[in-house]
């Protein structure tokens, strides 16, 4: 059996899943006036995305404290500004895409104004979670600080303008819409995992290093599944992960499942 069978990793993998779901399933459910925004936006929030960023929020939580409760908002509100960073990637004047994960996109369901505000209402609200955290107040500015950089230009906001405007067809400019628009986000989750569980300095910078390389790896191996030139994807895939596995090292008691979790992710074939 190798490591990415491990059923005790799959087993925490699901439980997860399976927190963060029913965690996000509450959310956007009033009955108001604007109630087909907020299913605009539960449309989005709810459609089956595998969690990742969320569960390596938990985990580098756990990895630190032992526990992963004081993370759930965190790892909330990481899923919903995701929610809203995909729905204004798929606009018209964005990246012009009409299915999202087998169904029809926000704006063609429910049209671009309320594609929009939906979008718009999701980072807002993915704020608001994050800043309900009951933490001490600095943890949480200091969350909020590192959230706000990865939302921004500095992460996936600049990443997808470089996306858009950008010279993608050298590999160095690929690189760096990659560590904006993808790892930035992977990275932050991971620095507010650590944050939340209470973590030192050196151990939330080693869970930026972590998810910095692991977004750079799960990149690679969706751009290789689109049909990037197999050989530097694999390069990279090969490179990020041993960078993600080593950034970790000795740095928190319980390493198993993140480093389950990368390899896992560099492996996978959807």
């Amino acid at each position: 059996m190798t490591m990415n069978d491990n059923p005790a990793m799959k087993r925490a993998f699901a439980l997860c899943h399976t927190a963060i779901e029913n965690r996000l399933n509450s959310y956007f459910t009033e009955d108001t006036g604007y109630k087909t925004l907020l299913e605009s936006m539960r449309y989005s929030l709810l459609d089956g995305g595998k969690r990742i960023r969320a569960i390596i929020c938990l985990k580098c939580c756990e990895a630190v404290s032992g526990d992963m409760e004081s993370a759930f908002n965190a790892a909330c509100a990481i899923e919903i500004l995701h929610a809203y960073s995909l729905i204004h990637d798929d606009l018209p004047c964005m990246d012009d895409d009409d299915m999202r994960r087998g169904k029809p996109s926000n704006h063609i369901k429910y049209g671009e104004c309320t594609a929009v505000l939906a979008g718009d209402a999701l980072q807002s609200a993915a704020f608001a979670t994050l800043l309900e955290s009951a933490l001490p107040p600095d943890r949480v500015v200091e969350m909020a600080q590192i959230f706000a950089r990865a939302a921004g230009p500095y992460g996936i906001c600049g990443g997808q303008y470089l996306d858009i405007f950008g010279d993608g067809s050298a590999a160095d400019a690929l690189m760096e819409v990659h560590k904006l628009k993808t790892a930035a986000l992977f990275s932050a989750a991971a620095q507010l995992g650590a944050i939340a569980g209470g973590g030192t300095p050196a151990q939330i910078q080693a869970a930026w290093e972590y998810a910095t390389a692991l977004g750079l790896a799960f990149q690679a191996r969706d751009d290789m599944l689109d049909d990037m030139a197999a050989s530097e994807a694999e390069r990279v895939i090969r490179l990020e992960t041993e960078k993600a596995i080593s950034a970790i090292n000795g740095q928190f008691k319980d390493t198993d499942f993140l480093v389950w979790l990368v390899q896992m992710l560099a492996d996978r074939s959807n």
